[in-house]
């Protein structure tokens, strides 16, 4: 039987490990949690012990046992409409703002990370389709992306229990679910409407596969960064956004305290993050 027992020391060096990897930073109070998951992967590989487990986690060229072991760890909890006042001030605040000085023959590019299993995405696409008079004007490009590779083809497929869907207005739901095995079904033309794609935000390559964004949701991920982890994440968001873009926050996180990058900017609906105007790309 393998040995599945962590040591105080070997759980540090892996949450050094996985803190470098994906910004993600698990101390002492999260033993119960790493250690039960990381002993399932000792088991599944057919490790002998952790250290041997650990060993072929960090020199694994694929990167796939990294991966699935990350799938594990992250934390997907969402519901649809969740914080939806954020919502009504992308519809009639953030969105004017932005068509105001967009050239008209570029999409507008709205970018949710974590996408978790797709509520906030396909939240705003309903919203855009049901609350905003320029949806027949401009062609909007709506991004979702995680780190986790599982959550994402959740997302893809769209099925959502009914405490998930709760909160979407009935006339919403006749218009936009169906009934399906599992659950209520996003309908395809929404499903169709996001691209999903994977990005660990601590990772400079794989953010730079994003720009010209105008407006970022990233609500309750940066809890589970450290302040440098945080930092770093906001200057990757900041290159990503084009000037005069805007960020939302969870209501618990506060950008003045992570990063002098953006100002603050306060609507009647929410207050929101901009990255100045006269910033250069």
């Amino acid at each position: 039987m393998s040995n599945t027992l962590i040591s105080d020391q070997e759980f540090d060096k892996f949450a050094e490990f996985f803190y470098r990897k994906t910004g993600i930073k698990f101390d002492s109070s999260k033993r119960y949690f790493v250690d039960k998951r990381v002993a399932e992967r000792i088991k599944e590989t057919d490790s002998e012990s952790f250290r041997q487990y650990f060993t072929s986690l960090r020199f694994q060229a694929s990167g796939e046992e990294l991966q699935r072991l990350t799938n594990l760890l992250t934390v997907n909890e969402t519901y649809f409409m969740r914080e939806d006042y954020q919502f009504r001030c992308l519809i009639d605040s953030m969105l004017p703002d932005v068509v105001s000085r967009h050239d008209p023959r570029k999409p507008i590019r709205i970018w949710c990370i974590p996408s978790s299993s797709g509520e906030e995405p396909y939240s705003i696409a309903m919203y855009l389709l049901e609350e905003w008079d320029g949806i027949d004007k401009w062609d909007v490009e709506l991004i979702a992306s995680d780190i986790d590779t599982t959550i994402l083809e959740t997302a893809k497929r769209g099925i959502y229990s009914e405490r998930s869907v709760r909160n979407v207005p009935p006339a919403w739901k006749r218009r936009y679910f169906k009934d399906v095995p599992g659950g209520q079904q996003v309908d395809q033309d929404i499903r169709d409407a996001v691209e999903f794609t994977r990005i660990n935000l601590s990772e400079p390559s794989d953010v730079r596969s994003i720009r010209n964004v105008d407006i970022i949701f990233c609500r309750n991920l940066l809890i589970y960064f450290d302040d440098l982890s945080r930092k770093v994440a906001a200057e990757h968001m900041f290159e990503a956004m084009s000037p005069g873009g805007y960020i939302c926050l969870g209501h618990t996180e506060s950008m003045g305290r992570i990063s002098p990058l953006y100002r603050v900017k306060k609507f009647p609906a929410a207050i929101v993050y901009q990255r100045p105007l006269e910033a250069k790309k």
